[in-house]
């Protein structure tokens, strides 16, 4: 299991991205709310539009989950 953030600051498009902890793209601490471990990255998304609905994976680390 990995642990998710959401990026707090919306992209261009309005969407939150959706990182692991490795992610070469994570948000600065500042930047990124803490959502937990999840075994895969649909979990993490599911969990971030709770507070974010437009929230996707980043393109990156949790290709599955990016919407495009």
């Amino acid at each position: 299991m990995k642990t998710y953030y959401v990026n707090t600051n919306a992209q261009t498009n309005g969407d939150h991205e959706v990182h692991h902890e490795d992610c070469s793209f994570l948000p600065a601490p500042q930047h990124r709310k803490h959502l937990g471990a999840f075994a895969s990255c649909r979990g993490a998304v599911t969990e971030a539009k709770e507070t974010y609905p437009t929230a996707d994976g980043c393109a990156f680390c949790s290709p599955d989950c990016n919407k495009g």
